[in-house]
């Protein structure tokens, strides 16, 4: 019986752990999404400033 208890207290661990790393898989993708449409966003600005200084080279 005490072995049926390791099992499902190990079960249960393992439930937990899962649950924690989709939770922290969930933030990473959204953190990266929101990089991303930094990044994006920037570019017209970059793009820009590559002109302006090739045009006074």
């Amino acid at each position: 019986m005490a072995n049926i208890r390791l099992i499902r207290r190990r079960i249960r661990s393992i439930q937990s752990t899962a649950k924690i790393t989709r939770a922290m898989e969930m933030i990473a993708a959204s953190k990266m999404r929101r990089a991303q449409q930094n990044v994006l966003a920037g570019r017209p600005y970059a793009e820009k400033i590559r002109q302006v200084l090739a045009h006074l080279a």
